[in-house]
């Protein structure tokens, strides 16, 4: 079973700065793509940037530019730093990754979910 721990997060100004983290721990053979889903009262969930194994990253269109998301693999961690926030970032961010436990089996798992909130 895999747990995916989110950290970070919170209240943030608009124009301000936050960072999420993302760790991934249990028994597995590697994990995939990670990346950060949100998703706000009234709103659909939005796929918000994920990074691969070797790096490569994609992103919402309105949080490109302002976020980046990183990644280290020694320690299954992925970050998203967020930048020059905005009220409409504020969303739960839950933590997504595709776990790869053999080479037939895998799946996919998700975070608690952490709470960000931007004032204006």
């Amino acid at each position: 079973q895999v747990q995916l721990v989110e950290s970070g997060g919170g209240l943030g100004q608009t124009g301000g700065s936050l960072r999420l983290s993302c760790a991934a721990s249990g028994i597995f053979s590697r994990v995939n793509l990670m990346g950060w889903y949100r998703h706000s009262p009234g709103q659909q969930r939005e796929l918000v940037a994920t990074v691969t194994s070797g790096g490569s990253t994609n992103y919402l269109d309105s949080v490109k530019g302002r976020f980046a998301i990183s990644r280290d693999n020694a320690k299954n961690t992925i970050y998203l730093q967020m930048n020059s926030l905005k009220p409409e970032d504020t969303a739960v961010y839950s933590c997504y990754a595709e776990i790869q436990y053999s080479y037939t089996r895998r799946s996919s798992s998700w975070g608690q979910g952490t709470q960000v909130t931007v004032s204006s």
